[in-house]
């Protein structure tokens, strides 16, 4: 295979697989807002060693190590500033199931949205206040909206539980429908 035509499989490859990738960084970083940052590092990391990919191996996993590196460097960094999320041994666990299943990300993913699109705008909104990384906190959010923090918690909950039984739903549909 020449280079040309090595390289321009790469590119297919890596486009083709960005949406995992993202996924995969965030679900390693939760909330993290430096997680696109990781990502896109993962990306010119694995730009600088195209070389070292074997056309014909699995492109998804071997990109999926090279970013989990790049999640662990962003974590040394973060303990220097004392930051620290995840321990060492929860990551290790997050990242080894995600890479024995690199295709149910999407899948989970996809099955979020369409869960959260059957919610009311305002759980909605709830949800999207505590789970983005710009957003204030909860007692900000309660006296914004006149509730008690109390309440949101209870709210939060029920909501939680209730998308995590629509995703198992609607994958079981999925691979039912297979």
């Amino acid at each position: 295979m020449s280079d040309s035509t090595h390289e321009t499989d790469f590119v297919a490859q890596l486009t083709d697989i960005q949406l995992s990738l993202r996924l995969y960084v965030q679900s390693l970083m939760p909330g993290d807002a430096a997680a696109l940052d990781v990502v896109q590092q993962a990306n010119a990391t694995l730009w600088r060693k195209r070389g070292d990919f074997a056309p014909g191996t699995h492109f998804k996993a071997w990109a999926f190590s090279v970013a989990r590196f790049e999640v662990l460097n962003h974590r040394k960094q973060q303990a220097r500033d004392s930051r620290l999320l995840f321990g060492a041994e929860l990551e290790q666990v997050l990242a080894d199931d995600l890479i024995q299943h690199p295709d149910d990300i999407e899948r989970r993913h996809e099955a979020l949205q369409g869960c959260l699109k059957r919610l009311r705008p305002q759980d909605r909104e709830l949800l999207m206040h505590r789970y983005t990384a710009t957003a204030g906190s909860l007692d900000d959010f309660a006296q914004s909206i006149g509730r008690s923090v109390g309440g949101l918690k209870v709210t939060l909950h029920r909501l939680r539980n209730g998308l995590l039984s629509c995703i198992e739903k609607q994958l079981a549909t999925t691979e039912a429908e297979s």
